[in-house]
């Protein structure tokens, strides 16, 4: 093990935790999951709703950790390997703290009701070529994801990107404390989680500008200049004292989208930020995906990188599972596939429209057809029923041929579809997955999309078990 890599010593752990550690080891990482555990990891057992970390300790243990953050001694495992403290959640957000305390990272941290850990990897990339970058673990950006991505955080750290969401007020507020960024991006505003808002859309105003409460002083505040909000985010982003630097296409916009050329494999942009010019090629479709670019850019200049760099670099950038990567699948036409797009990871209503226009990008194949599946938009209060209703207009707009859905709110949209565009509705993802694959032929063009709670991955997987269902047909021909 190189003592560069290392991240927490037992001594160092038990100071940044309060605990009691017996052992001497060396961590590498943190994990709280023992099916992605790596070698010299120290697991962090969490107790939650699914279940309690205690009961995987040995397993941990076993699959290479070095140590196990507890709140009880385990049977079978030595006193050595354990780091016992009064609670697991509240010593890994010591971990946290103590890791962000100790860097001299220039830190920046991403909110907004939609696009978050897409723009939260745009700037990764676009750092990792500026120096040393640390960036928030997949979306892991609640209560313990903040502190589990804060608590692997090497000293040596040059940049540090953290994602920070909420389903409720006053959620965030914690969560900055503990980043403590120099720069921070709300991405947009947005009719999500609304239902936790007895006053709508305001209420999430104010819960995104909760990102401000941990911003370091002297620091900044990158903020959409094309929504409604930007004039009350900018108000309350000034009222703690931090500088505003707008993004957009509009005219007033500090980083300001020039053009955006949008095809259905990515965008060619042209931008100015702060006074800089700067050209670059995105290959991930959607002009929602050039407009974060801007808060990414002027981000990365903000924090003290290169923003030719950085445009360079984001240029590799490639959609993330479940947020639009597409995938081939075989047919029995050999020059003729099914492209599946997957947006099953989440769904709100401007997410669905940003969806809806880069499918309507692609072309499909010979004989194929536009299709789209969706389920479910959770957690969008009393107005959900018309939320789910108003997505007929921009589906036809992005001329798309049929509509599968599932869920008792996305009866509202099968409802009001016209007939030549309605395809099955189901109540569940589960029944959806086993009709759509038989109605796919070769060229179609196929998006998924929908909430996480609507369990759309389910579609998907049976999706991608359509190359083999086609070369069994060829072979029983």
């Amino acid at each position: 093990m190189s003592r560069s890599n290392i991240i927490w010593t037992a001594k160092e752990a038990a100071e940044a935790t309060g605990g009691d550690a017996a052992g001497s080891w060396e961590a590498m990482g943190v994990s709280i999951d023992t099916r992605t555990i790596k070698e010299s990891d120290l697991f962090v057992a969490l107790k939650g709703d699914a279940g309690d970390g205690h009961d995987y300790v040995a397993q941990a243990i076993d699959a290479g950790a070095c140590a196990a953050v507890v709140s009880q001694s385990i049977d079978g495992v030595p006193p050595e390997k354990l780091l016992i403290v009064a609670d697991t959640l509240k010593a890994m957000e010591g971990l946290g703290k103590a890791a962000r305390a100790r860097t001299a990272a220039r830190v920046i941290g991403v909110t907004g009701s939609v696009g978050k850990t897409g723009t939260k990897e745009m700037l990764a990339t676009a750092l990792e070529v500026q120096g040393q970058t640390h960036a928030s673990i997949k979306s892991y950006n609640n209560h313990w994801g903040v502190p589990l991505s804060l608590s692997s955080m090497h000293a040596g750290t040059d940049y540090g990107v953290f994602e920070m969401g909420m389903n409720h007020p006053d959620e965030i507020t914690p969560l900055s404390q503990m980043v403590r960024p120099h720069v921070a991006i709300i991405t947009t505003i947005a009719p999500v989680h609304v239902e936790a808002f007895d006053d709508g859309i305001d209420g999430i105003v104010k819960a995104k500008a909760e990102i401000f409460d941990g911003v370091e002083d002297g620091g900044y505040a990158v903020l959409n200049a094309d929504i409604l909000s930007f004039d009350a985010l900018k108000s309350m982003a000034e009222e703690k004292g931090l500088s505003v630097v707008s993004f957009g296409e509009a005219e007033t916009a500090m980083a300001r989208l020039v053009d955006c050329l949008e095809a259905a494999n990515g965008s060619r942009v042209k931008a100015m930020i702060l006074d800089e010019e700067v050209s670059f090629t995105l290959q991930v479709a959607g002009r929602h995906i050039a407009q974060n670019a801007m808060a990414v850019l002027a981000a990365v200049k903000l924090a003290g990188g290169d923003i030719q760099k950085a445009a360079k670099a984001i240029e590799r950038q490639e959609p993330i599972v479940g947020r639009g990567k597409r995938e081939i699948l075989e047919t029995d036409q050999k020059d003729n596939p099914i492209t599946l797009i997957d947006e099953s990871y989440n769904a709100s209503p401007a997410a669905m429209n940003a969806a809806f226009k880069v499918l309507a990008l692609v072309d499909p194949g010979r004989g194929g057809r536009r299709i789209a599946v969706l389920g479910d938009m959770l957690e969008l209060g009393k107005e959900s029923d018309k939320h789910h209703a108003d997505l007929a207009l921009p589906l036809k707009a992005a001329n798309i041929d049929l509509v599968y859905t599932c869920g008792k709110h996305m009866k509202n949209l099968h409802d009001r579809l016209p007939a030549n565009q309605r395809g099955e509705h189901k109540e569940t993802s589960k029944e959806l997955a086993e009709i759509v694959p038989d109605v796919l032929v070769p060229g179609d063009v196929v998006m998924v999309k929908g909430s996480l709670g609507s369990k759309m991955g389910l579609v998907v997987e049976a999706l991608r078990a359509l190359p083999l269902k086609f070369k069994k047909a060829t072979n029983n021909s």
